[in-house]
């Protein structure tokens, strides 16, 4: 064998070495420092998600937006950390910024809709204008809130039926909370006779709120007129009760005052007669 034939691949693993040797005294100090940043900014996320969930608690902020903002805050530290140690690392981050921007932008205007129901469920859960249980009317649905999800809200009617609603249609809509003050008036109507006597009809009405446990004393129940008709007189009956009884009260106080009038004797409205010509 020729000894030139035997120097030549010597020389070209002598050239690989020096090369590789070169790559490495180029590169080794910039991956050392780039997991140095690694372990050190790892321990940083770590404790800001921790100090984020400490404010969260000490706010009272609710489960479900506590949970998202925390994988939130912590999946975008964990990106910028990344896109850092590559760029240490001498990897050029520019394109793939680029092309992570152009994908959140098309997804963004995929998803105008979700992202608008987001935006107004991280609202309710953070301002809380309703908790869950309380009794609320909003978008035409009166109901007890079941679940406030990130999406949607989840209402049970009366009737049992569940509605599920948009939250962004919540956010930007109007909504009355029956249950924010801890008491509700139930409004209801009663006719009698124009020919009975007001006061004791008001004290018989009054007694049947009285001795019901559900109506509240404070604010007091009320008996007071509040039309004149051609049948009789119409007497608006005010009770207060706790919200989540609503329902029980006005039910009860409507059969329970008719069943006492009755009793004490007392003549309902007589109906109008219409002469019709022929």
């Amino acid at each position: 064998m020729d000894t030139q034939d035997v120097m030549q691949p010597v020389g070209q693993l002598s050239a690989w070495s020096e090369k590789g040797w070169a790559l490495v005294l180029e590169y080794a100090p910039k991956v050392l420092m780039a997991l140095v940043v690694l372990w050190i900014g790892s321990m940083l996320i770590r404790m800001v998600a921790k100090l984020l969930n400490r404010v969260l608690d000490r706010r009272g902020v609710e489960p479900t937006l506590k949970r998202f903002l925390h994988s939130l805050v912590t999946i975008s530290l964990r990106v910028l950390l990344f896109l850092t140690v590559i760029q240490m690392m001498g990897v050029a981050t520019t394109s793939f910024v680029a092309i992570v921007g152009a994908a959140g932008l098309a997804v963004g205007l995929a998803l105008q809709g979700t992202l608008a129901n987001f935006a107004g469920g991280t609202l309710i859960l953070l301002f809380k204008p309703y908790k869950l249980g309380d009794l609320i009317e909003a978008q035409g649905v009166l109901g007890n809130v079941k679940e406030i999800q990130i999406f949607t809200t989840i209402l049970l009617t009366p009737e049992n039926k569940t509605a599920i609603i948009p939250n962004g249609a919540m956010a930007n809509g109007n909504i009355i909370n029956y249950s924010a003050d801890g008491k509700m008036r139930v409004d209801l109507t009663f006719g009698v006779a124009y020919g009975e006597p007001l006061d004791k009809v008001r004290s018989v009405l009054e007694q049947v709120m009285k001795n019901d446990a559900l109506v509240l004393q404070d604010p007091g129940p009320s008996v007071t007129v509040s039309k004149l008709n051609l049948e009789g007189i119409e007497l608006a009956v005010r009770p207060w009760c706790d919200p989540k009884d609503y329902w029980t009260v006005y039910f009860g106080t409507l059969e329970k005052g008719i069943q006492a009038v009755q009793a004490a004797g007392i003549s309902g409205p007589k109906p109008s007669m219409t002469i019709t010509n022929r």
